[in-house]
């Protein structure tokens, strides 16, 4: 048998192991990183990519792509008396009843190819819009998540799908009217559309599993899904501690808090990834890190959403990793969210370098890149040497006065999407030059969608 056809590029810099080096191609084979190498035969074939850094890819670890669409429609005060997540919530349900699946295919697209633009090469969907608007199945039961994983695959960008789970609207809560889209009452209903969508994922994707909260399910329910996920290895995420409302629900209905009622139903372990965990105790830190779970922040969207900020430094300190999210997508910008997970403790604490693990020149930025990159990896399940990576341009304003020492701590703290200029997944190139081939196509059917679903809006 013939070896596998091999490709190679070679940047000016390339990050590796915690610091830029020049000389040093990357050699991909099967959309894997065969090696990073430094012989003449590589680097005389090699595509040289001048004036580039090379970096691994960001991975968006927790992503409602369809919420895209609210992105500008909420950002005003309502009839309420103090607007908060509880009253966003009701926009964003104003478009969850109205959205086809083609309506979502194209916010999905939107979603898919800002986070391409922005370096970002891989997506954790947490997905849960199942039904249609008056809670009836399609003929198709994974029709919308069909539709999620047709956007990716158009797209290029890395996709696993987080299949939610979801029951209720909360212990003796009535259902709000779009929350008939999300509910699949039966856990074994459940079970059998997850098993039937994991046997037929199109190439590159894969699956894990994500009851949505304790909220949203009763704990028998939780608990076969926690099984499901660990009999088949899967990553499993869950919405936790992201309000006090749900702490107080939760106390009321367990005598629990949502942390401790995972613990003790066996929930965590480490595939399980709990998403924003901002209201947490010292002791449920403790219970998360002996069961090697993780949490994944959203810091752009627990901001917008008034949620509170995540405690990093204790995570950190309590030895619980840290990865990424983007959410509702007000903007998608993981490097935004790497330095903001920083920067909200500086204001919470009046103190700068919170999150440093040690007085090192540039330790800070290497943390808060790991967040973006490796700890979101490993939160999906990503290979290690998945060929997925960006550049940035050593030219653009942002980056002006970097070295080599600096660059990251530079990339980090000043960049954007304005610096960064290719992004390859799986070895392949799906944005050049800063453009992704289906940007002003995907941009003028997500505007005209946007009409549409905004017109007569509340």
């Amino acid at each position: 048998m013939e070896p596998a056809p091999e490709t190679a590029w070679l940047p000016d810099l390339l990050y590796d192991g915690g610091a830029f080096r020049s000389g040093v191609a990357l050699v991909v084979s099967q959309g894997r990183i065969a090696r990073l190498s430094r012989d003449p035969a590589d680097l005389a074939r090699a595509r040289r990519l001048p004036r580039r850094a090379l970096l691994p890819g960001l991975v968006n670890a927790h992503s409602h792509s369809f919420q895209r669409v609210l992105r500008g429609r909420t950002e005003r005060r309502s009839a309420q008396s103090h607007d908060t997540f509880w009253t966003w919530r009701e926009t964003m349900y104003h478009a969850a009843e109205r959205l086809s699946p083609e309506a979502v295919y194209q916010a999905a697209r939107m979603a898919f190819v800002e986070m391409l633009r922005n370096g970002i090469t891989t997506v954790g969907e947490f997905h849960y819009l199942h039904h249609q608007p008056n809670g009836a199945p399609y003929d198709d039961r994974n029709l919308i998540a069909r539709a999620v994983l047709r956007a990716a695959s158009d797209t290029g960008i890395r996709i696993v799908l987080l299949r939610t789970a979801y029951a209720r609207a909360g212990s003796g809560r009535p259902l709000e009217p779009a929350q008939q889209r999300f509910l699949t009452p039966d856990p074994e209903d459940f079970l059998a559309d997850t098993e039937a969508l994991r046997n037929s994922l199109p190439e590159g994707a894969t699956l894990g599993v994500a009851p949505h909260s304790v909220r949203a399910l009763p704990v028998g329910y939780l608990e076969r899904v926690a099984a499901y996920a660990r009999d088949h290895a899967l990553p499993l995420h869950i919405h936790a501690a992201e309000q006090p409302a749900e702490i107080e629900a939760c106390l009321a209905e367990h005598g629990l808090r949502p942390v401790e009622l995972l613990a003790a139903h066996g929930v965590l372990g480490p595939r399980t990834t709990l998403v924003h965990a901002i209201h947490i105790t010292p002791e449920e830190i403790a219970q998360l890190a002996s069961s090697s779970a993780r949490v994944c922040a959203c810091p752009t969207t627990e901001r917008n959403l008034g949620d509170g900020i995540v405690d990093a430094r204790s995570l950190f300190a309590g030895g619980v990793p840290v990865c990424l999210g983007s959410d509702s997508h007000a903007q998608i910008d993981l490097l935004e969210d790497a330095r903001e997970l920083e920067l909200h403790l500086r204001l919470k604490s009046l103190e700068r370098a919170v999150l440093a693990p040690d007085a090192r020149p540039g330790s800070l930025a290497a943390r808060l890149f790991a967040c973006a990159t490796q700890a979101g990896a490993e939160s999906l399940g990503i290979p290690e040497d998945a060929a997925d990576f960006f550049t940035v341009s050593l030219d653009d304003p942002a980056l002006a006065g970097a070295d080599e020492d600096s660059l990251l701590t530079h990339i980090v703290f000043a960049g954007g999407r304005p610096a960064i200029r290719d992004v390859f997944v799986a070895g392949k190139p799906v944005v050049e030059d800063g453009h992704h081939p289906l940007e002003t196509e995907v941009t003028r059917e997500f505007a005209a969608l946007q009409r549409e679903l905004w017109r007569n809006a509340p």
